[in-house]
């Protein structure tokens, strides 16, 4: 599938504290909104979408591509964008492109450079979230790593080390560093996505959370309690 003229693209995610949407119509971006929230983001996120389109004149019935962050990030966040994602392309019959993190952290104004890049995204307890691209494509699964010891398997030839601690992790792989951080999630999102549907990436794909780590919550290992009648 290639961006056409008339392509309309609504952008939403909520793997962050945060609700996010942008609507990308043509070759611009129109709307880019970002609201703080730890949470509340189930009963805000479709409400925002609806200001962000009727901002740019736009329906849902306009609507050509839709696009939504998959994390990695908060695990309940995250559901909740990719279900009403999930349902929404369903319901309007047009594609739904998953758009990682990673990709989110990528230089926009050259999202097809590079041929060896490790994107880094901050992952809890000081820990890290590593996945390998080779021209704006993923090269390898995401993994969980330590970013003072990165492990020896992600060292490439001119490689370029993009995102959290990335200098730290670059002088230990003998790379460049690229300080990138997700600073504006609705217009980095929206990019990415208006990249990917130029290019034909993903575009049948179903959007499903990217889940690095196992959830901290685990089921009770206690014995369920015996019920007399």
């Amino acid at each position: 599938m290639s961006l056409l003229s008339e392509t309309a693209l609504l952008a939403f995610d909520t793997s962050a504290a945060h609700c996010a949407a942008a609507v990308y119509e043509g070759d611009a971006l129109r709307q880019a909104v970002v609201e703080p929230m730890a949470k509340g983001q189930a009963e805000r996120i479709l409400v925002l979408c609806q200001e962000v389109l009727a901002a740019s004149d736009l329906a849902f019935t306009d609507l050509t591509a839709l696009a939504v962050g998959i994390g990695p990030g908060n695990f309940t966040g995250i559901r909740i964008s990719v279900s009403a994602a999930r349902g929404l392309a369903l319901g309007l019959g047009i594609p739904a492109v998953p758009v990682s993190a990673f990709e989110m952290l990528r230089d926009t104004s050259g999202l097809g450079a590079h041929a060896a890049e490790v994107v880094i995204v901050e992952a809890p307890r000081g820990a890290a979230y590593a996945q390998c691209f080779h021209y704006g494509r993923p090269s390898g699964a995401p993994e969980m790593i330590d970013p003072a010891a990165p492990p020896d398997h992600l060292r490439q030839t001119n490689l370029m080390v993009t995102g959290h601690r990335a200098e730290e992790i670059a002088g230990a792989l003998g790379g460049t560093a690229n300080t990138a951080e997700i600073s504006t999630p609705a217009e980095q999102l929206a990019r990415v996505a208006h990249w990917k549907l130029e290019n034909g990436h993903d575009t049948d794909t179903r959007p499903a959370p990217l889940y690095v780590r196992a959830p901290d919550a685990a089921p009770a290992r206690d014995a369920a309690p015996l019920i007399l009648t």
